[in-house]
């Protein structure tokens, strides 16, 4: 038996603990439905919903996209510390920010090396590094 983009979608929901509204079974299918990851802005799921014909607000997209945050099913990359991607895969791994059409792809993570990282202040630890590359177009 063959999964439906709807049954990956509500089992995606279900591993995070997410209770499966309409609005939410809606979003997930159109980011997990297919198998594959997807880096997207709330902007952009917002338009990929309503050109499916789903009733759902920019508010609610927005909502829902920090409950899959919560919830441990997709990561935050924020870019330019005011434009957010929302990544469904959710290891570490590096990402290639294209400025010339603002998109966001994954890195090759095997080809990252990070041999050292600066000292945390005194009562922190490093929780986390998030690796963004900026490529544009050569002249």
């Amino acid at each position: 038996m063959t999964q439906t983009a709807i049954d990956r979608g509500t089992e995606w929901l279900a591993k995070g603990g997410v209770r499966p509204t309409r609005q939410r079974v809606a979003l997930a299918e159109l980011l997990v439905g297919d198998g594959l990851h997807r880096h997207v802005t709330a902007e952009s799921l917002f338009v990929s919903a309503q050109s499916r014909g789903e009733k759902v607000s920019l508010a609610t997209v927005y909502n829902t996209l920090r409950t899959f945050c919560e919830a441990g099913l997709v990561q935050e990359i924020t870019v330019d510390g005011s434009k957010s991607y929302f990544d469904t895969r959710i290891d570490d791994h590096p990402h290639f920010y294209w400025e010339d059409d603002n998109s966001l792809t994954d890195a090759a993570a095997s080809e990252l090396e990070i041999s050292r990282l600066p000292q945390a202040p005194e009562g922190m630890e490093i929780s986390k590094v998030d690796v963004v590359i900026r490529l544009r177009k050569t002249p």
